[in-house]
């Protein structure tokens, strides 16, 4: 596998069907985005991950149909929402935590179905327009950071729930959506009947899967989608079924030990074979990785095109260089290439009013303030920045989503006690952190 890998000319990005949209990758279906990933049926979106079914939403993780939205993280049918998580349902306002069904809210935390509320206290629309106007005002001057503070201590005062799930049944995990059965899954909207699966919608039967859409009876596999059916120890299956030890199939059926290959059919090593031959040589493949301890695990990280630090495992399971180089894996240092560029400028420099800012700072590139990493801002950016009169970010790219992971919680599951009741609860919350959690039915008293 590692020599044909080597071999087979590798797709440059596993996109479907997307229009105007060439810098976007793991995606399909999207209308004028820009560095989109793990994202389907969007448009006019841009920086963006897990964003699904949304129009013209920027700076997002885990946002699904919802429009003109900017710096949320696990967002539901909301619109025109900055600097938010945890929300469904939820329009018109900024600074949200765990709020769902509210509108022309700001500062708010655990609030349902509110309008007009200004930390989470009631105001006529007169009080609020006021106030909504010399809070906007404060940050078109410059004035953002010192909000985001707040916020952040607000989300550490309120009431946290155990774990973020909507109707589902017979389940562990977090982050769940209208799914049943479901054992220890994260991220799982439309499931069933899946175990160890993190990154799903429309799956079922799925175990030890990770980045999945539309997919069934898969095991030990990454990325599977559209139609991907009875796949085992597959990274990349797209519309293809029954597949062994693949990586990158589309369009395909009955593969084993096969690369980059669409379409295709009863094929091994990327080898053609009849249906009688390739029926009778799989057992033999399968006998001989048994006796290899091959069978039944996963790629090793040393085949990965990629360096552990250019992949998803460094956000969810952070290493140090020398951790990496310890394992025999490989590291990558980020290598920026600058190109059609006017000048370079110092993020801390940039004019704090959008309306200050010039037209040709769309050629310019921006030296991010915490890694020093250059980057550029595209017209539609700009164009959102002036429409909702929020300043220039100073960070790149990549170190606003990495903060934007940060706000989650981890993949883990402890045992906790409630903290209203004392009820023995699991969740994504560990034993030693302070804030205050509950389990479901504490939870629902306090927010309702």
């Amino acid at each position: 596998m590692q020599e044909l890998q080597r071999e087979v000319p590798r797709i440059s990005l596993n996109v479907v069907s997307n229009e105007n949209s060439e810098y976007v990758n793991l995606s399909g279906y999207n209308k004028n985005c820009y560095l989109l990933f793990a994202a389907e049926y969007d448009e006019d979106c841009h920086y963006g991950t897990q964003v699904i079914k949304s129009i013209g939403c920027m700076d997002a993780f885990d946002c699904y149909e919802s429009q003109y939205c900017y710096e949320v993280v696990d967002a539901e049918k909301c619109h025109s929402v900055l600097f938010s998580q945890n929300i469904s349902s939820c329009s018109d306002s900024m600074f949200l935590f765990d709020c769902r069904g509210c509108s022309n809210c700001i500062l708010c935390s655990n609030m349902r179905n509110k309008n007009n509320c200004i930390r989470n206290r009631q105001m006529s629309s007169e009080a609020f327009s006021a106030e909504k106007k010399r809070i906007t005002d404060a940050i078109a001057s410059g004035k953002l950071q010192s909000y985001l503070e707040e916020f952040d201590a607000m989300k550490r005062q309120c009431s946290h729930r155990a774990a973020d799930i909507v109707n589902c049944e017979n389940f562990t995990g977090d982050y769940l959506k209208n799914s049943q059965n479901l054992h220890v899954c994260f991220d799982v909207s439309y499931g069933q009947d899946c175990s160890f699966v993190y990154t799903g919608f429309q799956v079922k039967d799925l175990a030890d899967v990770c980045h999945t859409t539309e997919a069934e009876l898969g095991y030990d596999s990454l990325s599977l989608g559209y139609g991907s059916y009875n796949t085992a120890f597959t990274h990349g299956s797209w519309s293809a079924k029954n597949l062994l030890y693949c990586d990158i199939i589309q369009s395909g059926s009955d593969m084993t030990g096969c690369v980059c290959m669409k379409p295709g059919k009863y094929c091994i090593l990327n080898k053609q074979y009849t249906k009688e031959e390739y029926e009778k040589l799989v057992p033999k493949i399968i006998e001989l990785m048994q006796s290899t301890g091959e069978w039944g695990e996963f790629f090793p990280v040393t085949l990965s095109p990629f360096a552990y630090n250019e992949t998803n495992a460094q956000l969810y399971y952070p290493l140090l260089k020398k951790e990496v180089s310890d394992r025999n894996w490989r590291w990558q240092a980020p290598e920026d290439r600058m190109q059609n560029i006017e000048k370079t400028i110092k993020a801390s420099e940039v004019p704090q009013n959008i309306a200050d800012v010039p037209d040709d700072i769309l050629n310019w590139a921006i030296t991010c303030k915490e890694t020093g990493r250059p980057f550029r801002i595209i017209k539609q950016e700009l164009e959102f920045y002036r429409t909702t009169n929020l300043p220039i970010p100073h960070l790149h790219p990549d170190e606003r989503h990495r903060r934007r992971m940060a706000l989650r919680n981890p993949r883990k599951l402890w045992p906790r006690t409630c903290g209203k009741c004392g009820k023995e609860i699991q969740t994504t919350y560990s034993p030693e952190r302070p804030e205050a959690v509950y389990c479901e039915e504490c939870y629902l008293k306090e927010v309702y």
